[in-house]
């Protein structure tokens, strides 16, 4: 049996954390346009987005390295605008048994902050907690930011 963990990430935000929710939940596809050099193409393989049950495909950049994920949509909670994704094909396999990760929008008054989280269980006691992954998800936090802000 391998070792499990949990790792959250809070990225405070200017822009409004609703705008970030409904991106992620019904136009993940255009994450790429937004941050291309970190996110490359997000595919719909079977559903719809922001549909429990959705399967969604990721190809992005991780430490250097193209990668691609399938995540199913496990959950969706629109009053505690919270997302979850199950991972379930990818290139996390090779380290990770399974994962699931959350993004949560929290109001914070002024600001919004996105809350990301990532479940694992990794496939022995050795081995890299994603630490990786949560720096992708600030980087991608404050791009989208950033271009929201701007738009």
């Amino acid at each position: 049996m391998g070792v499990t963990g949990k790792l959250e990430v809070e990225v405070d935000i200017k822009s409004s954390g609703d705008v970030f929710h409904e991106l992620l939940k019904l136009n993940p596809n255009h994450m790429s346009n937004i941050v291309p050099d970190q996110i490359h193409a997000c595919d719909l393989h079977e559903g719809e987005f922001g549909k429990i049950g959705s399967i969604i495909e990721w190809k992005y950049t991780l430490d250097g390295k193209k990668c691609f994920t399938k995540e199913v949509i496990e959950a969706i909670d629109e009053e505690k605008k919270v997302i979850k994704f199950r991972v379930i094909e990818g290139d996390l396999f090779t380290e990770y048994k399974t994962m699931l990760i959350s993004v949560h929008v929290i109001p914070k008054g002024d600001i919004d902050a996105i809350l990301w989280e990532i479940k694992f269980e990794r496939f022995d006691d050795y081995g890299p907690y994603p630490t990786n992954l949560t720096d992708l998800f600030i980087s991608v936090t404050r791009d989208i930011e950033a271009h929201h802000l701007n738009a």
